[in-house]
């Protein structure tokens, strides 16, 4: 006779607090992040007591804690993905080709959406740039990148320098053919590699759950150090530069990524909910490395297979950076019209071109926006005092741009595993229509004060 098992007693419905979401918590220490840098601005010179830039550390603690596991979880999931289907390297080289296309396309069209825009609304007319110091704009267009210097800067000369900086694109370089040598190898030495790496893998998607409970605490003390330095002012004083490239964002959501998913079959509830989270966390730190570990975790946990997403997600951070370009098709006309120098279509497209090439592989250094930016503008002999302008709203625009590359990318992922037949359609899923019901675009929120493109 079979012994009888006794059910589990069932799980205690959450009350209170404890029914909040991590999402739900994000917002709610954003809310209170706003109050106490309003209720504790910064003090002058000499006077002591509590202001809400001591809670810097919070904030510093948190993106410091993201940072150090990218380079370990980018690893192991991009090799395992690879050599763990070693034996059809064709595959992995379609993949590659097939992302590249996909990325160029859409950057492309990011291009043009920016481009119509700030033609339409001519955001720069009236700017006064005469009183403004080129200090700002000299300082960034030091620093020169070109399509070689890319080249060049992609191959690693140490993989452990390479990973103490965080440089992503040369970690995915080293990571692939690494991947390559290791799928070429046979026996228990490959097995040994793999299983170690697997093991790294699993135990880093661990890290990153344990992390992200601090999220709500760094992103909330990173507002309340923002609206503390700058005040309130900081969220309502958003000029038309601003409002142009958070319109021209959403028309890039409704115009191309939109119609990108929906031809692609992309299930949009389920996506929406898996990549909301990471989207809130890019948009309020203005971090795209913030982000990018919790997204690796939730594309693979929403079915694109793990090959896909540790491959094509960390190279959409160089190479398909879709709010970034909109943003700099946008600033540089803003620039010339702030200038009252007439450019012709011709020459707009020629400045877009060079902005697409150098813009790649740089989303690692701080401020990568302006800098491409300001390097353009010298190169196209455009008054650097426009970049100043612009970084008096650089913090609010960055939190859209990057918030975009975050999604654009992420999409990228299901739109590959769907090109190559591996991500399936679950039952759960409802027509594309029903899903664009209560998706929100924009959320108010301030930046931390470090930006990474």
């Amino acid at each position: 006779m079979n012994a009888v098992i006794p059910a589990a007693a069932p799980t205690p419905p959450r009350t209170g607090l404890r029914r909040l979401s991590q999402t739900q918590w994000i917002v709610v220490a954003m809310l209170a992040g706003v109050a106490i840098g309003y209720l504790f601005p910064e003090r002058p010179a000499g006077q002591k007591g509590f202001e809400a830039s001591d809670l810097q550390l919070l904030s510093n603690i948190f993106l410091r804690a993201i940072k150090s596991l990218i380079v370990p979880l980018l690893a192991s999931t991009l090799i395992v993905g690879i050599a763990g289907h070693g034996d059809d390297m064709k595959r992995v080289g379609k993949l590659a080709l097939r992302s590249i296309i996909y990325f160029e396309i859409v950057t492309t069209a990011a291009l043009a959406v920016g481009l119509l825009a700030v033609n339409l609304v001519k955001p720069g007319v009236g700017v006064n740039l005469l009183a403004v110091s080129t200090d700002a704009g000299e300082q960034l267009a030091k620093t020169k990148t070109t399509f070689i210097g890319l080249i060049e800067h992609t191959v690693p000369q140490s993989i452990f320098r390479a990973a103490a900086d965080n440089e992503v694109l040369q970690v995915v370089f080293y990571s692939i053919i690494f991947a390559v040598a290791l799928s070429q190898v046979k026996g228990p030495a490959k097995t040994f590699m793999l299983s170690f790496f697997e093991s790294v893998s699993e135990v880093m998607f661990k890290f990153v759950a344990i992390v992200m409970k601090f999220a709500p605490i760094g992103i909330g003390a990173a507002i309340a150090v923002t609206v503390g330095q700058s005040g309130l002012g900081v969220l309502r004083n958003l000029g038309v530069l601003v409002l142009t490239l958070y319109g021209a964002l959403v028309a890039f959501i409704l115009f191309v990524l939109l119609p990108i998913a929906l031809y692609f079959r992309v299930p949009l509830r389920r996506f929406w909910k898996a990549t909301k989270e990471p989207w809130l966390i890019a948009f309020t730190t203005a971090s795209s490395e913030a982000a990018l570990p919790l997204a690796l975790q939730r594309m693979e946990r929403l079915g694109v297979p793990r090959r896909i997403v540790s491959f094509v997600l960390p190279t959409g951070y160089s190479f398909n950076l879709d709010g970034t370009t909109l943003y700099l098709a946008l600033a540089s006309v803003f620039v010339a019209q702030a200038a009252g120098i007439d450019m012709p279509v011709s020459e707009q497209i020629l400045m877009m071109l060079t902005l697409m090439l150098t813009s790649k592989g740089v989303a690692a250094v701080p401020r990568a926006a302006l800098v491409i930016l300001s390097g353009a503008l010298a190169q196209f002999n455009l008054p650097l005092q426009g970049v100043a302008v612009i970084l008096g709203v650089d913090a609010l625009m960055d939190m859209a741009r990057t918030s975009i590359n975050l999604v654009g990318n992420c999409l990228a992922t299901v739109v590959m595993a769907r090109w190559e037949g591996t991500f399936e359609l679950s039952s759960d899923d409802t027509p594309v229509a029903d899903a664009l019901v209560g998706m929100p675009l924009v959320v108010p929120a301030v930046a931390a004060p470090e930006e990474i493109a």
